[in-house]
């Protein structure tokens, strides 16, 4: 219970510091725009195949999430608060917390995106639930991949340069597994067929939050 009751009051801090702030908020709402705004305009007339624009709607939620999911640790480091953490509370129950905080932020981001997408490109969404799917368990694995990558740039001199460069490796299995299942979703195929890559999903997220809760230690100490 304490675990749970400490994660959530993370998770509540963070999230009360952001409604103060709105930093992150309205850095990520004016990326989405831009990003989606540029589809578009590169789009322009042109017919273009729901396989391709189901592309394009993750590279919109990939580039919008790493512009704002790194700074949950940095900003720990910025306003010299990690030490009072460290004294608060476990670092299990902190990288929870952080993860449930970047999980409501980058939900909530990915609505916006979708809606905005939808409505800028005329993308026909053929199998809604198996698109939900898809999209909940591509945001869960692209905030656990996220969360503890942003941890560990928290404690690097050049944090700007660092993100993009050590998250794509770690996430290119999981994009390639999204946009594929999102593909399948748009086209309207058979649930079966979108098994397999939501299979890939559930193990890259529970692996990749199993490992990233048993090292976050050295690097929270470090």
């Amino acid at each position: 219970m304490r675990l749970w009751a400490c994660t959530y009051q993370i998770f509540k801090k963070d999230m009360i510091s952001e409604i103060r702030t709105r930093y992150v908020v309205n850095s990520l709402l004016m990326f989405v725009i831009i990003i989606i705004s540029v589809i578009r305009f590169s789009i322009g007339n042109e017919i273009v195949s729901e396989e391709v624009l189901a592309g394009l709607l993750w590279i919109a939620i990939f580039f919008s999430a790493s512009s704002g999911l790194a700074r949950v640790f940095i900003k720990e480091e910025e306003k010299e608060t990690s030490l009072a953490l460290k004294l608060s509370v476990g670092t299990t129950e902190i990288f929870l917390g952080k993860l449930l905080f970047n999980f409501v932020l980058t939900f909530a981001l990915n609505i916006v995106i979708v809606i905005f997408f939808i409505l800028i490109s005329g993308l026909h969404i053929t199998d809604t639930g198996g698109f939900i799917i898809i999209l909940l368990l591509g945001n869960t694995g692209l905030v656990a991949a996220s969360t503890i990558i942003a941890a560990i740039i928290s404690k690097a001199n050049s944090k700007g340069t660092l993100y993009p460069v050590l998250s794509f490796p770690v996430l290119l299995p999981l994009l390639l597994s999204v946009i594929n299942g999102t593909k399948l979703s748009v086209t309207g195929t058979d649930f079966s067929e979108l098994l397999p890559d939501i299979q890939i999903l559930i193990s890259y997220s529970v692996v990749v939050i199993t490992a990233s809760i048993l090292v976050f230690r050295f690097i929270w100490e470090d």
